[in-house]
Formats: C-alpha cells, sequence, structure tokens
C-alpha cells in the first residue's frame, strides 16, 4: 500500500515538474502613454489594478509556478485588452472618462480587483478610502452643470422638429454585430429612470412586452429569452430656474436577450445607436465584449444594471 502511495506522489511530482517547462510568453512591453493622476490616486492604481492592467505586471514568485502561471498569463492578457494604464493616453477623453466611470463601478460592485487576485495578493484589496479617493477624483473631473444658452436652444430646436416628425430616419440602421435598430421601442413600457454623472446624461430605460410580463411575474433573475431593453440617453439640461431636464438626444442602446445566440456576451446582445441620425456604435463587430465587460459585475442580476421600481402598494 505504502509503495503505491509513493509511486502516485511520484507520478503527480513528475507531471508537476513537466508542466513547469510549458510557460507562455507574457512580457512588459514599454509605457508609452501611461495615466497622469494624483499621486495618491496612482498608488492605489498601481497596488489594485497595476499587474493585471498595465504593461508593468509584477509576478511574485508563487504566480510563476504553473497552473498558477497560466491562469496569470490569462488574466493579464484579457485585462490589457480591456483596460491598459499604459497605454491610457492613446484613448479619446471622452472614453477616458467613461473607462474611469466603469472601473469605479466595477470596484463598488466588488467585481474588482477579482476575488480570486485578492484571495492571493491581499495587498491589492480596496479599502473604503482608497474606493473614496478614487470616487472623489472621477468627482473632480465632472464639469459643474450650469445654464448653457445655446445648448438650451439646441435642445428647443430638436425638440420641435421631433414634434414636427422631421427626424424620422430614412432606413432602419443596422450594428456591426447584425443587431437592427428597433423603432418599436418608442412605444414600451418604462422600467426605470438613471443618470450619468460622469457624462451629464439621463437615461431611460424601457421594456419590451416580454420584459414587462417577466417584471410582473417576478421571473427576471434570469431575464427569459426575448427581453429586450431600450436605454435610451439625453444630456442633462439646466434651465435659467435652475431646474436640470432632458435635453438633447443623445442616443439610444439596446440589450437583448438569447441566451445561445448571443452566449460569448453572456447570452446578451447590445446595439447602440448614436445621434438623431442612429449612427450604428463601433469599429468592429467586437464592440459588444465592451458592452458586457461593463456589466460583468452584474452577473447576480443576469447582467443587467437598471432593475425595475418597486411601488409600495
Amino acid at each position: 500500500m505504502k509503495k503505491k502511495y509513493f509511486i502516485a506522489v511520484l507520478i503527480l511530482l513528475v507531471i508537476f515538474l513537466c508542466i513547469q517547462a510549458i510557460r507562455p510568453q507574457l512580457t512588459n512591453p514599454p509605457a508609452t502613454a501611461e495615466i497622469v493622476v494624483p499621486d495618491n490616486v496612482k498608488s492605489i492604481l498601481v497596488k489594485s489594478c497595476y499587474d493585471c492592467h498595465s504593461n508593468q505586471t509584477n509576478l511574485r514568485w508563487y504566480d510563476e509556478v504553473n497552473p498558477a502561471y497560466w491562469q496569470v498569463v490569462k488574466d493579464v492578457r484579457e485585462g490589457r485588452k480591456v483596460l491598459n494604464f499604459s497605454e491610457w493616453q492613446k484613448m479619446p477623453k471622452p472614453d477616458q472618462q467613461a473607462k474611469l466611470w466603469e472601473a469605479l463601478n466595477q470596484v463598488v460592485a466588488g467585481a474588482m480587483p477579482l476575488p480570486s487576485y485578492t484571495a492571493v495578493h491581499s495587498s491589492a484589496k480596496l479599502s473604503e478610502e482608497d474606493i473614496n479617493v478614487l470616487k472623489q477624483f472621477l468627482l473632480s473631473k465632472v464639469k459643474p452643470l450650469n445654464y448653457n444658452a445655446s445648448t438650451d436652444s439646441a435642445a428647443s430646436a430638436q425638440f420641435t422638429k421631433w414634434g414636427a416628425d422631421s427626424l424620422k430616419i430614412k432606413s432602419v440602421p443596422v450594428a456591426l454585430n447584425g443587431i437592427a435598430f428597433i423603432p418599436e421601442y418608442k412605444n414600451w413600457q418604462v422600467v426605470s429612470a438613471s443618470e450619468r454623472f460622469d457624462n451629464g446624461t439621463m437615461r431611460l430605460i424601457l421594456g419590451n412586452p416580454i420584459a414587462i410580463k417577466a417584471i410582473r411575474e417576478h421571473k427576471i433573475s434570469p431575464w427569459p429569452q426575448g427581453a429586450t431593453f431600450a436605454k435610451v440617453a439625453f444630456a442633462q439640461n439646466k434651465g435659467k430656474d435652475g431646474i436640470v431636464s432632458s435635453g438633447e438626444f443623445k442616443q439610444v442602446e439596446f440589450m437583448i436577450k438569447d441566451a445561445d445566440k448571443y452566449a460569448s456576451t453572456k447570452g446578451w446582445g447590445f446595439a447602440r445607436f448614436k445621434t438623431t441620425k442612429m449612427v450604428p456604435y463601433g469599429k468592429t463587430a467586437m464592440f459588444a465584449t465592451e458592452c458586457i465587460n461593463c456589466h460583468r459585475p452584474e452577473e447576480k442580476t443576469d447582467f443587467v444594471f437598471t432593475q425595475p421600481i418597486k411601488l409600495n402598494q
């Protein structure tokens, strides 16, 4: 019996030693466009984010032991694709702002840093103070909303055109992933409303009949096949009286549940159409990866950010 046990342990040891030779390459290219932020923000990013989201990955000895090393390489490669602080300056300013907002959302939701990462790298855990520093930094990047005569006038002009039915599109646009614009969304029921303080927009979330039926029957975890949401975004407009209302139309986004068709994006198809001309968003069909990455922290709610408003009976 002892001999069999010894042989089994020996085989496992040989396998363990052999797999150490299988080492995918992981390099640290020069940081040519690194993010520039205050020192207190930078130290938090370096501590908790840089190993996966920069070209300055710091591998500890235990990261370099297979099979852990394989997972580390996978995480770093995926992390750099989604967000790379070493190439931050290559992004347009609005995209930088949006990435900061997305990153903060993931941190607040507890999705980042990855729990599997902090379980081994405990120093990467973020404290409440760290999160507050990140929040305050993001808030410092937001311009205060003031009355602006030109934007107020533009919103009024757009509303007039909409009332005259002169903004109607001539043909149905199609996103690069094949999802067509859904004109019927204007007849859907309201699910909820939200706002983005970082980019000064307010949003109305509408649901198609399948989604509304699921809400009424409390069957939204997961959402049923065919459930579809439209998120309509308007600029926030501050009037002379100080009241903030919806300004110019910015875009409409669709989120369509089809577990088979959109398996690579967690069962949801995404499309976004911008401006009143309904210009499809994205440079390639892979833009949907960007969408689901933003929604990943909401896995417990089937990747849906906005939950139906609950009214007291």
